[in-house]
């Protein structure tokens, strides 16, 4: 059903075999879908054929499901606000065991799943929301962004998400503690967690 490479229009023949990619289905030439990549998102054990691009997207996931990953499950502190009240809640927020919630845990309990993200903006020191962003992303829901502030130490993150059974965006602010300098280091790697996270759904939205 497929006649040329998808990629270079080499036409498949005897000698030219058809491959396809693993990640996107689509076909290819050997020379254009040479690369074996992990794919543990799709349940492949082994190192699998994928196009370039595919390929691209895999390695970055496999280096967040080596490294970022482990720190997002493992939490970290922040002071949580939540909507516009002037109180702010010590909690640990974490990744849930399944990847499908965002945990908090204090005097108050929330379970924000992932899905009902609109919007995670990553705050840094010395510049207010939205200043100095320098990239931005389509949410994966809505015409909403996902940004990237300035190349500082980031020191919070505002969430806008969806209360099942609401269409309303409810806001939540997460400002890193200052009391002590292994938890401002820990709040700053799973903000920088969070961040590649976000960046990689974006760029895998359509894989």
């Amino acid at each position: 059903m497929c006649p040329r490479c998808m990629q270079c229009d080499t036409k498949f023949d005897f000698i030219t075999r058809k491959h396809h990619c693993r990640r996107c289905g689509k076909c290819f030439c050997d020379k254009c879908c040479s690369k074996k990549v992990p794919l543990p998102r799709m349940c492949f054990v082994d190192p699998v054929r994928q196009c370039a691009e595919c390929a691209l997207i895999s390695q970055k996931e496999t280096e967040f499901y080596d490294k970022q990953l482990k720190v997002l499950m493992n939490g970290a502190t922040f002071f949580v606000t939540l909507g516009t009240s002037d109180k702010s809640e010590l909690m640990v927020c974490r990744l849930s065991n399944n990847q499908r919630y965002l945990v908090l845990d204090g005097d108050s309990h929330y379970e924000i799943e992932i899905i009902q993200i609109s919007t995670v903006q990553i705050l840094t020191e010395g510049f207010t929301p939205g200043e100095k962003d320098i990239h931005t992303y389509t949410s994966l829901l809505e015409s909403q962004h996902i940004t990237e502030g300035g190349n500082t130490r980031a020191i919070g993150m505002i969430l806008q998400y969806k209360v099942p059974g609401s269409e309303e965006l409810t806001q939540m602010k997460f400002t890193a503690s200052e009391d002590f300098s292994c938890n401002r280091k820990l709040s700053a790697s799973w903000l920088a967690a969070m961040h590649k996270a976000t960046k990689l759904l974006y760029e895998s939205r359509d894989q």
